[in-house]
């Protein structure tokens, strides 16, 4: 079985109020993918370390506004 297989299964056994969980958590992961590769296509200015840390700090400042907004929340 393929890793993802086994992460559809998982996904599939969790309640509704998880699913949306999942579905931010995945929707970050995507943004987090595009951004990295925007930024490589761009250009090689920053080194590894500190692109990650900004990267890091522009997701954390989304992911707090969007909690304070009660589109997501911990449960």
């Amino acid at each position: 079985m393929s890793i993802l297989e086994e992460t559809i299964i998982k996904i599939q056994q969790l309640p509704e109020q998880r699913l949306y969980e999942v579905c931010d958590f995945t929707d970050f992961l995507l943004s987090k993918r595009n951004q990295v590769n925007r930024e490589s296509s761009q250009s090689f200015g920053l080194g590894l370390e500190e692109s990650d840390f900004s990267d890091y700090l522009s997701n954390l400042e989304e992911y707090e506004n969007r909690l304070s907004l009660g589109e997501i929340s911990w449960k």
